[in-house]
């Protein structure tokens, strides 16, 4: 680690003085790119983050959001947390412990806000399927995750997983998590009062993961998988869970004036951020942190990002309460200094190695003003199709497969609250105390970002909120990941400037507020930058937890909701047939066909509802067939039936009127045909026509399973 010389001057002519060792590098994770966003904080103000919902928006560990009250049974009112984070390079490098505490640090963001977590997501982005490295990655991320979210009880309940070859050198892991608290519960990352105490709980501090945050801030290197391996955390799931518990003690019985969970530059980041926040500083004794590891010195103290530890401030008078919890949950414990009004100071044996103000420290580094390039645009140059091979081909591909090889390892129902499973447009999480039913989308599509990175990135966040209104919810608020390559490429920061802008142009267009989020760059490697890929995790509510299935019912009218386009650029047709197109044209009133999709959603006479996403038309109805229920649709000719735009659906309805009527001057309502009861897809596309049944279908979806069992 080295701070570098632009940075080195402008700390020693703050401090008059040059820095030490530690408080160097102190700076050098603190003023990364990871935790700074010196590269795309100057463009997150393009984000609308406001809203009567939002409670506390972007800035602290996890944003806060006001859920309605359908006759719940709480006193006070509810609210819902979201977090969303990155785990990249560690992933890359060691994929099962990158991907696992990539699920406990979101977990612990929850907690930080005083919340219980209820439900995680996590959308993963690996190179081509066919590639064993690919299998080898995407193996231990899904275990990572499944086996840290089962034993702390936090179900996973969905997310998005994509192949895509430029993601070959650099695989993304995106864990979003949901949590429930109320307004007499809530804690902020604030430090309140000088004099009140800080207290670390939780595992003892060892030497992993040091320099994390800096090493999140570089591109991969060749050797990255052995040489950068000391950068990677190793986390203890069982030691989360009594951590998750002793939160909730703690917060229960008032005990908390703030807390910050220790990630990115361990305990230096979480203690200088939270008092920085308050406008505060602090004096802390690093050799009172409890450790691991003998012979530690302060850097590592400082810098160490060991997992499943928690910074809190507390009151004198509360502090043995505080340990009286931690030893009845066998946690580690020890109160490392206090909050004061002066600067941010850290001491070690007798020697102060950090003396400098807490808020240049946390929120003084520079923007960085980088150069960028317009991304191109595709030209049209369409393949010949073959119904039958195309449908096959599309049906099969990794990206619209069936993901239920990853989604069965998670445990998706602990808990209680899981009312719609993975698998579905949206999961739907039943919040009895506010009798309020929580839809959670989340995911991007790479092949539309790359191919077009402005309206790539409005169609990743129409699309998801199309899920949510799919199972008959409105949206109420979305958190980001934005993961880019190295924005001192113009190029890349060219394509990363557009999906910043189209994703915020769509959520203002949904009146989706972005309430907080994550930004990650320097996904770059010797195999080149990944496709600019936005990860939105979008959070919507209705009254009562029922939703109508995917799988057809039967007996109904299947009808196409919402305006196509003629066009097939980042469709699964084109990565499979060759060629290239223009990006389909989106809606221009795609807050009304969101809103007209959910109550349609919600009317009785509403069989089955399904968006068209990945895939097109062809893979919505293949995933909406079983051996019971099947259909007769005819379409125009192949581009109807394989392109992508996003905001339609299919739905199936015992009155057709009613839908019309719902979407009439918003949207076009197209009778596809009728559903039937023999568990075949008959397919009449132009001349041509095609007839698969559901086993072949299944057989053709399962190409993860077969591939990976």
């Amino acid at each position: 680690m080295s701070l570098p010389d632009s940075d080195r001057e402008l700390v020693t002519a703050e401090l008059g003085r040059d820095p030490t060792p530690t408080e160097a590098a102190l700076f050098e994770n603190l003023w990364s790119e990871h935790c700074a966003y010196r590269s795309s904080r100057p463009l997150l103000s393009a984000f609308s983050s406001e809203g009567d919902q939002v409670v506390v928006g972007p800035g602290d560990d996890a944003a806060v959001v006001r859920l309605p009250d359908n006759d719940g049974d709480s006193d006070a009112e509810t609210y819902v947390t979201m977090g969303i984070e990155s785990h990249n390079h560690p992933s890359y490098v060691d994929p099962y412990d990158g991907a696992a505490t990539g699920v406990g640090g979101i977990v612990r963001d929850t907690l930080s806000m005083g919340a219980y977590p209820i439900a995680l997501a996590d959308s993963l982005y690996f190179g081509d399927f066919d590639r064993e490295h690919t299998r080898y990655l995407l193996e231990g991320v899904v275990e990572g995750i499944s086996d840290y979210g089962n034993a702390i009880g936090v179900p996973t309940v969905g997310g998005s997983v994509e192949f895509h070859d430029d993601y070959e050198g650099n695989p993304l892991v995106n864990v979003a998590c949901v949590g429930l608290v109320d307004e007499e519960r809530l804690v902020t990352a604030e430090a309140q009062e000088a004099g009140n105490k800080l207290v670390l709980l939780g595992n003892a501090t060892g030497r992993d993961g040091l320099g994390g945050a800096s090493f999140a801030s570089e591109d991969l290197a060749e050797d990255a998988e052995t040489e950068d391996r000391p950068a990677v955390q190793v986390g203890d799931p069982y030691s989360e869970k009594l951590l998750i518990e002793a939160n909730e003690e703690l917060v229960d019985d008032g005990l908390v004036q703030a807390a910050r969970d220790l990630g990115a530059a361990g305990l230096g980041g979480a203690s200088s951020e939270l008092v920085a926040k308050g406008g505060l500083g602090a004096d802390i004794e690093l050799e009172r942190v409890h450790q691991r590891e003998p012979n530690m010195n302060a850097l590592e103290i400082v810098l160490a990002e060991s997992q499943e530890r928690m910074c809190y401030e507390v009151r004198p008078e509360d502090v043995e309460a505080v340990e009286a919890i931690a030893a009845k949950y066998d946690l580690g414990y020890s109160i490392i200094g206090e909050v004061t009004a002066g600067n941010y100071v850290c001491t070690f044996e007798g020697e102060t190695v950090v003396d400098v103000p807490a808020e240049f420290l946390a929120d003084g580094a520079p923007m960085n003003d980088l150069a960028t390039v317009e991304p191109s645009q595709p030209s049209r140059d369409r393949p010949d199709v073959d119904l039958q091979s195309a449908f096959e081909a599309v049906v099969g591909a990794p990206n619209t497969a069936s993901k239920r090889w990853v989604y069965r390892q998670y445990d998706h129902e602990v808990g209680a609250r899981t009312a719609r499973k993975p698998g579905d447009d949206a999961a739907l999480l039943a919040v009895r105390e506010a009798g309020t039913g929580v839809a959670l989308s989340s995911g991007a599509v790479p092949a539309w970002t790359d191919c077009a990175p402005y309206d790539g990135a409005r169609a990743v966040a129409l699309e998801n909120a199309t899920n949510l209104a799919a199972k008959g919810a409105t949206p109420l608020a979305a958190v980001d990941c934005l993961n880019g390559g190295n924005p001192e490429k113009p190029e890349v920061y060219g394509r990363f400037s557009a999906i910043v802008d189209g994703l915020a142009d769509m959520c203002r267009e949904l009146s989706i507020p972005v309430v907080g989020g994550n930004v990650s760059l320097y996904n770059d490697s010797v195999a080149g930058p990944i496709p600019p890929t936005p990860t939105l995790a979008v959070l919507g509510a209705k009254a009562g937890y029922d939703a109508p299935p995917t799988a057809l019912d039967g007996s109904g009218t299947l009808l196409l909701v919402g305006r196509g386009s003629d066009a097939l650029g980042g469709s699964e047709l084109l990565a499979q047939e060759g060629g290239s197109d223009t990006f389909p044209t989106l809606p221009e009133n795609a807050g009304d066909v969101v809103a007209a999709l959910a109550a349609v959603a919600n009317d009785d006479a509403t069989l089955a509802v399904h968006d068209v996403s990945n895939g097109g038309l062809a893979v919505t109805l293949a995933e909406m067939i079983t051996s019971a229920a099947g259909a007769d649709v005819a379409v125009d000719d192949a581009v109807a039936l394989f392109e992508e735009t996003p905001g339609r659906a299919v739905v199936e309805t015992a009155d057709p009127a009613a839908v019309e009527a719902a979407f009439d001057g918003i949207a076009p309502v197209t009778t596809l045909g009728e559903a039937t009861d023999d568990g075949t897809l008959r397919l009449s596309v132009g001349d041509e026509n095609l007839a698969v049944d559901a086993e072949a279908i299944a057989s053709l979806r399962d190409v993860l399973a077969s591939e990976l069992d």
